[in-house]
């Protein structure tokens, strides 16, 4: 079995049919590049578990996401990775690299290891997306040949996004993209 239906979420993930299918295709493309990398069990298992619980919190009240992630700052949209982080780590789970790649994976970390890097551009490059399809999709295919030249890539082309937007940019994203010079 495969696709939305077959992936297990934590009884409290608050994720609507969409996101579902989002987190499938995110956590497959993974998959496909631990495979291609020919990943050790242990970094794979990590990436397998950081596409699934990245989005566990997507679609909760914002009252939810403030509570569990303890911040009253950053916009509502921002709060699912901190949260599902944060209850994660309570639940029990002790990779930091799981953890970190979750909580920042809508704005980046330079402190990221692979893992990280790996879900800020599955993230990204699903292939549902509605966006720069051609491109994006080219760029899913080079992560297992060049990981982080394509990674560089990816952070270029978020920012390049949230500036033609408008939109804020983060200290998070501006010390990823700084670290990557």
């Amino acid at each position: 079995m495969s696709g939305a239906a077959s992936i297990e979420l934590p009884a409290w993930a608050r994720v609507s049919l969409a996101r579902r299918q989002h987190i499938a295709r995110v956590t497959a493309l993974l998959m496909q590049w631990a495979d291609a990398l020919q990943l050790p069990s242990p970094e794979r298992a990590a990436w397998h578990d950081a596409g699934m619980w990245h989005d566990a919190l997507r679609d909760a009240p914002e009252g939810d996401l403030r509570a569990r992630s303890g911040n009253d700052a950053l916009p509502v949209g921002m709060l699912h990775g901190p949260a599902a982080a944060a209850h994660l780590a309570g639940d029990g789970e002790q990779r930091a690299t799981v953890l970190e790649a979750i909580r920042w994976h809508t704005v980046g970390n330079a402190s990221w290891d692979r893992t990280g890097r790996a879900l800020y551009m599955a993230d990204y490059l699903e292939p549902e997306r509605r966006f720069a399809r051609v491109e994006r999709a080219y760029l899913a295919t080079q992560v297992p040949y060049n990981f982080e030249g394509t990674f560089r890539q990816v952070v270029r082309h978020r920012l390049e996004w949230a500036l033609h937007e408008g939109h804020e940019l983060y200290p998070n994203t501006v010390e990823l993209w700084n670290s990557l010079r």
